[in-house]
């Protein structure tokens, strides 16, 4: 069984990852913000994973069980909160959008995490103040609690560009199109052309982050033309792929 760490208080502070490196299972009794100034962070829970490139960063709530994964060279600040500051009420994992203000204040605070000045205390206002207006993304890749979607799941994770139809898979697990449809909005919310969307984007963050080209990204998770993969990375991110927004 996986030993998983307790630490009473979330760090505030700013370190390096190497592309792959890992923090392992833990969880802390505080929030915490989790944002990648450079590269891509994954975050795994129980209940899924969630994923951040630059202009995305993580609510971790506290007690969750959590581990790190890093895509690309990562350079990760992390905001500890006690749990009478939330700005934003969330009692789950998310994933914010991070404006190009919040980012600087986020940067600034966590280089220097045990200034009580005053000047400080007021740095850490106005981010909590940025904090509450940052709007939630739809960047969670939950894990499905039912047996025939885990065996889809697990299919789809392992080639994201397998473009074979619903009922083609199905045939594969011994299951209808029609009952993984109605499966998958019981468990998980979603229709499958959403469910596969989210599974491709996150891969291609990932691929991103480990420096892959934008076309060999959109052929390797399944879209049909690189240009098909900018218009939805587009929509979803506000960003094309491969160009690092302005911060």
């Amino acid at each position: 069984m996986q030993k998983i760490r307790h630490e009473s208080v979330a760090p505030t502070r700013t370190q390096r990852l190497e592309s792959g490196g890992e923090i392992d299972a833990h969880r802390h009794d505080d929030h915490q913000i989790v944002y990648a100034g450079r590269g891509t962070i994954a975050v795994t829970t129980d209940a899924g994973s969630w994923i951040a490139p630059a202009t995305r960063a993580l609510w971790i709530p506290a007690g969750t069980v959590h581990q790190h994964q890093a895509h690309g060279e990562l350079d990760l600040h992390l905001v500890g909160l006690p749990t009478t500051e939330n700005p934003l009420g969330l009692d789950e994992p998310a994933v914010l959008t991070i404006s190009p203000l919040l980012r600087e204040l986020i940067v600034a605070y966590t280089h220097a995490p045990d200034n009580d000045s005053p000047p400080h205390l007021r740095l850490r206002a106005v981010m909590l103040d940025q904090l509450a207006l940052s709007p939630e993304q739809p960047l969670h890749l939950p894990v499905p609690t039912d047996p025939l979607l885990r065996e889809l799941h697990g299919i789809l994770r392992a080639d994201a560009a397998d473009n074979r139809s619903l009922d083609d898979l199905g045939r594969q697990i011994g299951a209808s199109a029609r009952t993984l449809s109605r499966r998958l909005r019981g468990d998980l919310g979603l229709a499958y052309p959403q469910w596969r969307t989210q599974i491709r984007l996150h891969h291609a963050l990932i691929l991103l982050a480990d420096g892959i080209p934008v076309t060999t990204v959109a052929h390797r998770c399944g879209w049909s033309s690189a240009s098909t993969f900018i218009d939805v990375f587009r929509r979803t991110f506000g960003h094309t792929p491969g160009t690092r927004p302005v911060t």
